[in-house]
């Protein structure tokens, strides 16, 4: 299992400890670009891809493209914001 994070490089409270762990965790400056990151991810094959709530609100495939996929899984990871 391959996992990856994607968050906005302004956010430094989200996957704090992946990092560390040595996990990928990709730091958008266009969070815009988020589509375009997952389907580079998925062409790497990383089968499960973790989304800040922030960053996934911008993406227009989450839906239309992984909802029903048995090869990738899209998690979105809530905000620690309150």
């Amino acid at each position: 299992m391959r996992i990856s994070y994607i968050k906005s490089k302004n956010d430094t409270e989200s996957f704090i400890l992946p990092k560390i762990l040595g996990k990928k965790v990709i730091e958008l400056e266009d969070i815009e670009s988020v589509d375009k990151n997952i389907d580079n991810l998925v062409e790497s094959r990383y089968n499960t891809i973790v989304l800040s709530n922030e960053v996934a609100g911008f993406s227009e495939s989450i839906i239309k493209k992984y909802y029903n996929s048995k090869d990738v899984n899209i998690i979105i990871a809530p905000s620690k914001r309150i």
